[in-house]
């Protein structure tokens, strides 16, 4: 298919239903025990239909994982110079928390990706996303050197964070087994985080 035409209501569909099938099978099987078979059958799509779209399996792959780090990546660009800069980090707690209950499948994607040591979005992550990353630490340092946070590490803060709410996403199993079925945990955690992140960010 040609990237650079426009795409029909139809095509837009297929295109939509193939990345939302290959979510599950790539969110289930993990990258290589993905088969082109199984996405194709799942989305509702031959599989010459499927390649019309797309022309294998790493290009599907590659599309889902730039639109997730492009939705994971919002909540970190919503960070205010000009907020209360312990609101903004709590607020930002929360608002991955929030993701990791709503797009767990997403989530467990770009982890897989990450675990095997990120082979197709390493350039992502050392471009759009370091800089990102390095331009909301240098924020948060600012925040830190003008007395309005603690003195934390303002690049170990940003990991803490994405370790902590988005464990609730990339370990559900292990969660849901120790603390039972249902949503009233992403409760709790959100109670307790922003406890943890207020008293942690509070000046001293």
């Amino acid at each position: 298919m040609d990237a650079s035409a426009p795409r029909t209501r139809i095509q837009e569909r297929n295109r939509a239903a193939i990345l939302e099938a290959a979510l599950d099978v790539f969110s289930q099987a993990g990258f290589r025990g993905a088969t082109l078979d199984r996405i194709a059958k799942t989305a509702g799509l031959s599989k010459p239909n499927l390649l019309y779209y797309f022309p294998g399996k790493e290009a599907i792959h590659v599309a889902l994982l730039a639109g997730l780090l492009d939705l994971w990546l919002d909540p970190l660009r919503a960070l205010d110079d000009s907020g209360e800069p312990v609101e903004e980090i709590v607020g930002y707690v929360l608002r991955k928390l929030e993701m990791a209950r709503e797009f767990p499948r997403e989530s467990r994607l770009f982890a897989n990706e990450i675990v095997q040591g990120a082979p197709r979005i390493a350039d992502i992550i050392e471009g759009p996303l370091k800089t990102l990353v390095d331009e909301k630490a240098a924020l948060i340092g600012h925040w830190a050197d003008a007395g309005r946070i603690a003195r934390v590490d303002p690049h170990h803060l940003i990991f803490s964070i994405w370790a902590t709410t988005q464990h609730y996403a990339d370990f559900d199993a292990q969660v849901r087994g120790i603390l039972g079925p249902g949503e009233a945990h992403f409760t709790d955690a959100a109670e307790f985080l922003e406890q943890l992140y207020r008293r942690a960010l509070r000046p001293g």
